[in-house]
């Protein structure tokens, strides 16, 4: 993997979902990415997988989320120890105890759209 790895929390083999849209702009834009869902699937080269918590990813700089507040619970201690440098909430995600806790342990927290962040070419390394 590449020192900036993207995993997309949410992810759906539906192209008209924006995890889709994010996955194929990410590829397009040749960022390494990992997809988790609630369905195993695939968006172009990268297959969506169900979330294991055990499961470890080296090296993951992003973590994009698209999942409501709701959902997102059981994943905080999932991202919590993976320590990404980042975690972007897109809109509807915005999870203000979450983010106050990535905040706690270090991990840059980015309220934004990632396909715009993408498309303007702010989607970078921290």
């Amino acid at each position: 993997m590449t020192p900036f790895t993207t995993i997309v929390l949410g992810a759906s083999e539906n192209p008209d979902r924006y995890s889709n849209i994010a996955i194929r702009m990410l590829r397009s834009y040749h960022f390494e990415t990992i997809a988790i869902g609630n369905k195993v699937g695939k968006v172009l080269d990268v297959p969506i997988t169900i979330f294991n918590p055990y499961e470890t990813y080296p090296n993951v700089h992003t973590i994009t989320l698209y999942l409501n507040p709701k959902n997102q619970e059981k994943y905080y201690n999932f991202i919590l120890n993976l320590k990404p440098v980042r975690v972007i909430f897109n809109p509807g995600t915005e999870n203000q105890d979450f983010m106050d806790e990535l905040e706690r342990n270090n991990i840059e927290v980015t309220e934004a759209c990632t396909l715009v962040l993408l498309r303007t070419q702010q989607y970078k390394p921290l």
